[in-house]
Parts: C-alpha cells; sequence; structure tokens
C-alpha cells in the first residue's frame, strides 16, 4: 500500500533509538523527509546511518534537548513546515508515591507533557493553513491500565493524552489529525533497563527476568519495534485522515478491557 507520504517532513523526537527511530525508519522507507533527534550525538549519528540505508528520503539529525526551550527550537528551526510530527521522549523510572518529590513530578511533566505540547504548539498552525497534518504521541499503555509504580509516566501522559483529544475535534476540519500510540513491553532499551531492576532486586539472570516479561503478554513476547514503527506510519497516511483522537494500544492483546 502506497501511504500517499512521499515527500512530506516529518519531525520524530528522540528518535536515536527504541521506539521513536523505528517510527522514523519507517516513515523514511514511504519517503518522507525525516528529522531526528536525541542527545547523544554518536548514537545520534549511528541512527542517521541506519535510517539512510532504508529510506528514500533525506535525514536530518539534531542532537538537543525536548525538555528545553533551546532543544526545541533546534528542530522546528530546520522543520518550521512540518507534515508530521511524531512526539516522543524518554519516560521517568518507576519508583513509590512516598518517595516522589515535587523536582520528580517537574521532570515528569516536562519530558512527557510539557515539551510535546509545545511541540505540537509551534506546528499546529501551519498544519491547519496547508490543510495537511499528523501529530502522533507516543505516551505508554499505562494510560489506560495504570500501575502505581509507574504514576510520574502516567499522570503526565495522560494530561497530553486529555489535551490531544479536544484539540483533535478542532483540527479535525482541516486535515489534522491527533492520535496517541499506547506501547506495552517492546523490546527496546527501557525494557532493558527495566530487566537489570528485576535482576537486581529478585536476584534473578537476564533470560529470567525477560521471560517474566514476556508472560505478562498475551502474545507471551516482547513487541518487535518494526512492527510498532509500520502502525505509526499508516497513522501519519493519507488514508488515515479519518482517524483522529483515538489511543492505539500495541499491547499484544494484554489489555482487558473494551474501552
Amino acid at each position: 500500500m502506497d501511504l500517499g507520504l512521499k515527500g512530506k517532513t516529518a519531525i520524530v523526537c528522540a528518535s536515536s533509538r527504541g521506539l521513536g527511530k523505528a517510527c522514523a525508519a519507517s516513515l523514511a522507507r514511504e519517503g518522507v523527509n525525516v528529522v531526528i533527534n536525541g542527545r547523544a550525538e554518536h548514537t545520534l549519528a549511528n541512527a542517521k546511518s541506519e535510517i539512510e540505508a532504508v529510506g528514500s528520503g533525506t535525514v536530518t539529525a539534531i542532537a538537543g534537548d525536548l525538555n528545553t526551550e533551546e532543544g526545541r527550537a533546534k528542530l522546528i528551526a530546520v522543520a518550521p513546515n512540518a507534515d508530521i510530527l511524531v512526539n516522543n521522549n524518554e519516560g521517568p523510572p518507576p519508583g513509590a508515591f512516598e518517595q516522589w518529590e515535587l523536582e520528580d513530578w517537574q521532570a515528569a511533566l516536562d519530558a512527557n507533557f510539557l515539551a510535546p505540547v509545545f511541540m505540537i504548539k509551534s506546528l499546529i498552525g501551519g498544519m491547519k493553513e496547508r490543510r495537511f497534518g499528523r501529530i502522533v504521541n507516543i505516551t505508554s499503555a499505562m494510560v489506560k491500565s495504570p500501575h502505581s509504580a509507574m504514576g510520574l509516566s502516567t499522570a503526565a501522559r495522560s494530561g497530553l493524552t486529555a489535551l490531544s483529544k479536544g484539540l483533535s475535534k478542532d483540527v479535525a476540519q482541516f486535515n489534522v489529525t491527533l492520535n496517541n500510540m499506547l506501547p506495552e513491553r517492546f523490546d527496546t532499551d527501557r525494557q532493558e533497563q527495566m530487566a537489570q531492576l528485576a535482576m537486581q532486586f529478585k536476584g534473578i539472570t537476564r533470560d529470567e527476568a525477560r521471560a517474566e516479561m514476556a508472560e505478562t503478554i498475551a502474545a507471551k513476547r516482547l513487541g518487535d519495534p518494526a512492527e510498532f514503527g509500520d502502525a505509526c506510519a499508516f497513522l501519519c497516511s493519507a488514508q488515515a485522515g479519518f482517524i483522529s483522537g483515538q489511543n492505539l494500544q500495541l499491547d499484544g492483546g494484554s489489555y482487558a478491557g473494551l474501552i
């Protein structure tokens, strides 16, 4: 299927590794000119090379911290008329409610609420004028299945989810869509961190930790980041213009609810 994206421009935040990189790669395969972002120059350079190898468009790498106005401005400066925005950012670590202080809450909000909000604000006006825009927020399955240990992430990302839902109704008439992707247990560095924590606190091996994680998924495996990236590309496609304000769960069938 031709997704109708060739020649479009996308900003994919926090895309030097993991799910962000997978989204950038899938868009690049469709002929999208992608702007990728990360903090570590070496990791970002490697990602640029990998994406260039699979895509037909240009790949521009911008090092910067999304949690700062300066970092966001660098991205907007190279693609002020971006057609596609994929919001992604590192999530806060798990913990206990009683231990979280004001600075912990502020850091979570800066990364997982305010950074994407200001990226959206910078681009959505132009998308409306050009009558094409695709905004995808990478949030978390915890938005619909909260767990107390992930409270920082859940609270911040739920706020972004609510804001995006309201905004999606206002801009749908301009062929601008906003959707959220809710991942659960994809085989990324994030899950490696979780495995290391399990090894530390449970005294188990890495293989045992990964097996425990896979067991929590109905599909009994971790997700492939490429699966996630391709789903993102479809949400950005011309064919997805009637899909907006939605939460797409990518969790191997694990969610127990109906809605």
